[in-house]
């Protein structure tokens, strides 16, 4: 099928997004209300939304639940214990290994009974420090069931990163792994963690430690317990009923360097607003699988690799690889291929990192996509080239969709169980409902149609929003309330349509001032990622004494381009003059091997500025790989 017959074929069976959106706006209680029958509750909300202590808010007060039920036990007891709930696909240790609804909470009963043995009771917290692996989503479930609060930090996070984690959230007991596994290298956690509890002001007693096969670590007695044996001996613990407001997890930002800002999520809230996602945004129905190729240590993972999924009975995808080189950049269409994925989740910079090393699709043809209908993007703007040419080879619709982990879930999309709608490459798409976003100016106005500024979202936000930071409201309310009174400030930068669409363009301290003219960064990357030869770019601002700022380009060149780079740099400064203009003042371009990033794949920009403009700066703790600041400095000399 085409992704228009999709489309089309959609539009015919399923609400429309405009009477949903108009459902949401006429009243906002009722529609949330409906989507809280969807839950099962342990004490059924009588109250909606309790917003007395404005600006703070909070969903369904009077609720009682359990996530880890809603994820687990109720599709056993409704007859679905056999259906598979995840599946593990590890290319890195080439191991496959599928867990059914029963299974996987086995594991998960068996996990919660040892943290219960050791002491762990609601509120709680239990900070992860763990691989892609079946034990860090079962650990995470069970943190759920017994009502205490999971705190995961990415496996491999650099000790004095996570002793500030240690220190913010004071955990009861971590589970780790000894190791994580990286194409070529295996990186050995045990030493970072003694390292990290050796820093940290807040002395952690307990450690679980899951021993994988390929590295072993070394345990210190009366404090590390080996987690297998843990499980194997453990008695099996029953969910503990939570108020909906109690806290689910906490997620610490990036970038949080000897600062940690945790976000906090609370448990009703949070399944509803998931639940309902499953369908609304990704068209996903109970039964089918679903894959989110992100990690477990950042939001993507915690919302579309554990809980969504499992909420809405769906079969949910655990992948340990990269999308190119373990083996090949065909790693992605051999998972959807062999699992039937239905839909699937990814960053833009992963699809730039399968087309600059497969250009023309050729590994694409080798696998079997018949049962693939959506390809879902989010994390870093995805550019109309790139978007355009996943499109041409999958033969499905690519459908971009903006959120941020302050929210967990889509502040904007192309909604696949709301009928899609006309796909406009560069968009994200229209408001979810239950949100309210406008473009504003610097003194809170709402910006004429099309013209860029402060996207923002009218409070209160909608469930699953966190609306606290970890014990510091005060650093909430400043970071994201007081910019514009009654607002939520997104820190993102773009505009929106006549006709809806809003196009997020970069953050709002990526939009540059050249010689008086507010400049887009993200346009410009816009332009440059049509070029044929270019599979990834980044555009920066740096000081000039005559302007201010003016823009300079980072661009990586296609596998096998045999185009001279002083030509191609020619022709990228002239895209520039002949689509922005030459108030644009693009005249500087370096090629470079490789863009840094997260390892979420946000591509580091302030940082690659700070190295132009010879500024001091901080290494992020989420870079994926040191060494191409080295890089980035020898190409710029």
């Amino acid at each position: 099928l085409t992704p228009f017959f999709i489309i089309k074929l959609y539009r015919k069976t399923i609400m429309s997004y405009k009477e949903n959106y108009e459902n949401w706006k006429k009243n906002p209680t009722a529609f949330w209300k409906k989507k809280a029958d969807n839950i099962y509750w342990n004490k059924k909300p009588k109250i909606i939304l309790d917003n007395s202590n404005p600006p703070f808010w909070s969903w369904f007060p009077e609720g009682e639940l359990n996530t880890c039920y809603n994820c687990l036990d109720i599709h056993i007891a409704n007859g679905k214990g056999d259906v598979n709930a995840l599946i593990y696909d590890s290319p890195v240790t080439n191991t496959k290994i599928t867990y059914t609804y029963k299974e996987l909470l086995n594991k998960t009963e068996k996990i919660a009974g040892a943290l219960r043995d050791y002491g762990v009771v609601k509120g709680d917290r239990v900070l992860i420090y763990m691989p892609m692996i079946p034990e860090a989503v079962a650990s995470m479930l069970a943190c759920a069931r017994l009502g205490a609060i999971h705190v995961v930090v990415f496996g491999g996070f650099a000790p004095n990163e996570l002793a500030t984690r240690i220190d913010d959230s004071k955990p009861k007991i971590i589970i780790a792994g000894s190791c994580g596994i990286e194409p070529g290298r295996i990186v050995e956690y045990k030493p970072m963690l003694d390292k990290a509890i050796e820093l940290a002001k807040y002395k952690v007693k307990t450690c679980f430690i899951f021993q994988r096969d390929i590295c072993e670590a070394q345990l210190i007695k009366g404090r590390d317990f080996n987690l297998q044996l843990l499980i194997d001996n453990s008695n099996r613990a029953k969910p503990v009923s939570v108020k909906s407001s109690d806290p689910l997890y906490i997620l610490y930002t990036s970038g949080t360097t000897g600062d940690p800002k945790g976000m906090v999520r609370e448990n009703g809230g949070h399944a509803v607003a998931l639940k309902n996602s499953m369908n609304m945004v990704y068209g996903l129905k109970p039964g089918e699988v679903f894959w989110a190729a992100s990690d477990i240590g950042w939001v993507v993972g915690h919302s579309y690799i554990v809980y969504a999924p499992l909420l809405n009975g769906c079969t949910s995808i655990l992948y340990e690889g990269k999308p190119t080189g373990t083996p090949d950049s065909g790693a992605f269409w051999r998972v959807i291929s062999e699992h039937n994925v239905s839909a699937m989740f990814t960053a833009p910079t992963a699809l730039r990192a399968i087309k600059r090393d497969d250009p023309n699709g050729k590994e694409i043809k080798k696998y079997d996509l018949k049962n693939f209908r959506m390809q879902f993007l989010a994390g870093e703007r995805a550019d109309p080239t790139t978007i355009r040419w996943a499109e041409k080879h999958l033969n499905v619709p690519i459908i971009d969709h903006w959120w941020q982990t302050e929210t967990g879930w889509a502040i904007a999309g192309n909604f696949a169980g709301l009928g899609l709608f006309d796909i406009k490459p560069g968009s994200t798409g229209k408001a979810s409902p239950g949100f309210n976003v406008q473009c504003l100016d610097e003194n809170g106005k709402i910006k004429p149609v099309g013209e860029i500024g402060a996207l923002a979202i009218k409070l209160p936000l909608p469930p699953s929003c966190s609306s606290t930071l970890w014990q510091d409201k005060e650093r909430y309310k400043k970071a994201y309330l007081e910019d514009f009174d009654g607002w939520y400030s997104s820190a993102d930068a773009g505009y929106i349509d006549k006709e809806g669409y809003i196009w997020v363009m970069s953050r709002t301290d990526d939009i540059i001032n050249c010689a008086g003219h507010r400049l887009s960064t993200g346009a410009m990357e816009e332009v440059l990622s049509k070029h044929k030869d270019i599979a990834e770019c980044a555009v920066v601002g740096i000081l000039d004494e005559l302007k201010g700022q003016i823009p300079m380009g980072f661009i990586v060149i296609n596998s096998g381009t045999a185009k001279p780079n002083k030509t191609i740099i020619q022709e990228t400064i002239n895209m520039i003059r002949n689509e922005i203009g030459p108030v644009a003042s693009f005249r500087k371009v370096i090629i470079v091997n490789r863009l840094p990033k997260t390892r979420s794949g946000k591509i580091l920009r302030s940082t690659i500025s700070s190295i132009v403009d010879k500024k001091p700066y901080k290494i992020p703790a989420t870079i994926d790989d040191e060494a191409i600041l080295d890089e980035i400095k020898d190409a710029i000399q």
